[in-house]
């Protein structure tokens, strides 16, 4: 496997050796019946390529949020502000055979205005515990030192500690020629769980935190969203939503009351 090209793709292939990332993007997400998600995909299909780390059935993607005892990352997200950031810990792959050595990324995620940006380092699980669980230095490259000096002031300043856990299955599409700034993502069977975060648990207790019948859909572009895309979605009368998968776990497990933008499980 060759790799990735960070500015379009999620999960860094386990062979490449820790180096920071980032990139910016805007994201338009919607909320879909599973079924319709396929039909989606499949239209996709015919003018984008699949995500060459995403087999057919997609690949899992587990991250642990860290937050503070306030939950000041949960809130800054309800209350919209222009300016908001999450610490997590993401795994790519089936999470039950996750060990010490196994590759994870620590990302720190945020939102200035309308742009999403993400910066991360990959670690192996042990040296990310170290970081997040026991704010401690690793070691790291020089130029990373700027981004774990980030993450260790978050830690200490704000007293974060885990917090949830979510899980999805996604599939992936990334753009052809004039569309290469393009990916889209659908993620189905979102869960999470509020204890047991260890990414090795054998059988964790996880809840679906989205309705199981539905899936988010994701559009990430560098700049603009293609003409064709837009068109796509009004065809097929999809309607932009404002979710968290964060969010929906804190709700879930009623560590914060059901905000306006929670998903019930009745939601169609």
């Amino acid at each position: 496997m060759s790799q990735p090209d960070t500015a379009t793709l999620d999960p860094p292939p386990p062979h490449v050796a820790s180096r920071l990332h980032a990139f910016n993007r805007y994201e338009l997400k919607y909320l879909v019946p599973v079924e319709q998600a396929a039909e989606l995909r499949d239209e996709l299909g015919e003018r984008m390529d699949r995500d060459l780390n995403s087999p057919v059935g997609g690949y899992g993607v587990w991250s642990l949020y860290y937050d503070s005892p306030e939950l000041r990352f949960y809130w800054e997200k309800i209350e919209g502000l222009k300016f908001r950031r999450k610490l997590r810990i993401r795994h790519y792959g089936d999470p039950a055979g996750v060990t010490d050595d196994s590759p994870v990324c620590v990302e720190i995620k945020q939102r200035v205005n309308r742009v999403t940006q993400k910066r991360r380092i990959t670690l192996p699980y042990l040296m990310a515990r170290q970081l997040c669980d026991g704010r401690e230095l690793v070691e790291h490259a020089p130029t990373e030192r700027a981004f774990v000096h980030e993450v260790l002031d978050l830690l200490v300043r704000l007293n974060l500690r885990p917090t949830a856990m979510t899980g999805y299955q996604r599939e992936a599409l990334v753009g052809r020629a004039a569309d290469t700034g393009l990916r889209v993502t659908f993620d189905r069977r979102i869960r999470g769980r509020d204890r047991d975060f260890h990414f090795g648990q054998a059988h964790p207790e996880n809840r679906f935190t989205v309705p199981p019948h539905l899936s988010v859909m994701e559009i990430k572009v560098n700049e603009r969203t293609p003409h064709w895309i837009t068109d796509l979605a009004a065809r097929r009368n999809l309607s932009l939503i404002r979710v968290s998968k964060y969010v929906q776990s804190i709700e879930a497990f009623g560590l914060a009351p059901r905000s306006a933008f929670h998903l019930e499980a009745g939601t169609q």
